[in-house]
């Protein structure tokens, strides 16, 4: 073999090798690339009842219901602690209150621990969050925040953001909130990620949280619907536990003038005070002036139909929102390879039991809407009833992102459900436990455990328990903790509680919460959030 033809070898050599060095990196980057988006569309107090891919008896949510009809309903998601800020880091930790420190509002998320978003950073995803936190510390492990400060306002909200000098900045913002939020987050999507990279967006409303403020162009939608009252609006508590009757969040007696719309908003412009006023003066003064002639149960019914109505034009606005961002998604060519999330921090009472607000471990809050589409690999129109919680959330978005879920996470990754494959060992009960009282709406700390059919709840502090049949008895009215016959019932969910609280390693007393709420005051005050 002559000198020329080893050279021609050795360089043919070289060539091929580099060759296969670049389609093996190519290849690696290709399959990154190809790597799922999720996006995750969260809104605050929205139940089952005002979704109508659930129910269509009060309103019709398209843009919901087209994630139900392309992809799946789940119809038992249940939430750990029905509460804002808890639920939030339930989901970014995968771990039960008591384990990631935040169990009721008014303290402040230890944002230094593990959550999912730091760790699918670490695996090379973009990461962003737009629109409600209330975890009151700085968000980590995103590379992009626009996030409302506390509860934030429904207009013209002040939004804390991280500026080009990497400093935490407040901006002043004008116009409605939803759309604020939606406008954020299309802009992301649209401008500010890197489109070789997969991505994560947590978009997340304040709406429909109370004091329920509609959008200027809804003020007026639904003036001449009469929304169907609920069968339990008039209950009067009197076959359950103590509790049901001492909590604050009876429309009768605790909805206030501002809830109402009987007083002026506070921080609106003079454009969009002047639109407020013009909607609600004519129904305010009508109703004002017809009063004193109402009986008591004609003053509930008429505060139960400005509440709900209020309520269901913010969830209005919400899927206004989802829709552009379901449309973006469509038009940039991203919908094939993204999943889309949606759920709220728990369920609410639009009227049933009398209620609004949250709390309870009763069906309406205890359940939160979840519906989740991903071409391909969801079957359109898909219907599941299993026990899922906010609990599993971080672990399905690790394993969507082909991840390894930490072991110290508490719950199960819904993916093998999304793909109609649900393990045979997959959880048959289900712990909740609620911490917040004293506080808002005086309702009593209590914990318990359901099948989906039975429930059986404990009030630790009152020593007093209840237990329904879910089955016979869906709008849980009949407590029968006292009856003979559910013996073996509540012997076998006993059981399961047992079960459950040592599994999920939950402290037989619970922390000083008052303490944990006066230290948080005064970081707040000492400027370190």
């Amino acid at each position: 073999m002559t000198q020329l033809t080893c050279s021609i070898q050795k360089s043919l050599m070289r060539f091929l090798n580099i060759a296969l060095i670049l389609l093996i990196g190519c290849a690696a980057s290709f399959a990154q690339s190809k790597r799922p988006n999720i996006v995750f569309i969260f809104s605050d107090d929205h139940c089952q009842q005002a979704l109508s891919a659930y129910d269509p008896s009060r309103m019709t949510t398209p843009h919901m219901d087209r994630l139900a009809k392309e992809g799946m309903r789940f119809d038992r998601c249940y939430v750990t602690n029905g509460i804002c800020g808890p639920s939030r880091a339930v989901i970014q930790t995968g771990k039960h209150s008591h384990l990631n420190g935040f169990a009721v509002n008014g303290i402040i998320f230890n944002g230094d621990q593990q959550t999912f978003p730091k760790l699918l950073q670490k695996a090379g995803y973009q990461t962003a969050v737009v629109g409600k936190w209330h975890l009151a510390s700085t968000p980590q492990g995103y590379d992009y925040f626009d996030v409302l400060i506390g509860q934030g306002p429904y207009y013209n909200p002040p939004m804390k953001t991280m500026n080009a000098n990497g400093e935490v900045v407040v901006r002043e913002h004008t116009g409605y909130t939803t759309e604020i939020i939606t406008e954020k987050t299309l802009n992301w999507l649209k401008n500010d990620r890197d489109e070789n990279e997969p991505f994560m967006l947590m978009y997340q409303h304040k709406a429909p949280h109370r004091n329920w403020e509609p959008a200027p162009k809804y003020l007026t939608w639904l003036d001449d619907v009469t929304i169907p009252e609920p069968d339990t609006l008039f209950d009067d508590y009197a076959t359950r536990a103590s509790p049901a009757s001492n909590q604050a969040m009876e429309i009768k007696t605790h909805m206030n003038d501002r809830d109402l719309k009987l007083t002026q908003p506070r921080n609106f412009t003079p454009e969009q005070l002047a639109q407020w006023n013009a909607a609600y003066g004519p129904k305010n003064e009508a109703y004002l002036n017809a009063k004193d002639i109402m009986s008591e149960k004609e003053i509930i019914q008429w505060k139960y139909q400005r509440y709900v109505k209020d309520y269901l034009r913010c969830v209005k606005s919400v899927d206004d929102g989802i829709g552009e961002v379901l449309d973006y998604l469509d038009e940039a060519g991203l919908a094939e390879n993204t999943i889309v999330i949606y759920a709220s921090d728990q369920g609410w009472y639009l009227g049933e039991h009398g209620w609004f607000d949250k709390r309870w471990m009763y069906e309406e809050s205890l359940k939160t809407p979840l519906l989740a589409r991903w071409p391909g690999v969801i079957e359109a129109g898909s219907v599941n009833n299993d026990i899922v919680s906010n609990l599993d959330f971080a672990q399905t978005f690790l394993d969507i992102a082909g991840q390894n879920i930490p072991g110290d996470m508490q719950g199960e990754s819904l993916l093998p459900i999304l793909k109609g494959n649900t393990p045979r060992d997959w959880r048959k009960s289900f712990y909740y436990h609620y911490y917040e009282f004293p506080g808002g709406h005086s309702v009593a700390r209590h914990y318990g455990v359901t099948n989906g059919k039975h429930k059986l709840i404990y009030y630790y502090q009152n020593d007093e328990w209840e237990l329904f049949d879910i089955e016979k008895d869906p709008s849980e009215l009949n407590n029968l903790h006292a009856n003979p016959e559910y013996a073996g019932v509540i012997k076998s969910l006993s059981k399961d509680l047992n079960r459950l609280r040592k599994q999920y390693q939950v402290p037989e007393e619970d922390p000083d919460f008052q303490k944990l709420k006066e230290e948080s005051r005064e970081r707040r005050r000492r400027g370190e959030i």
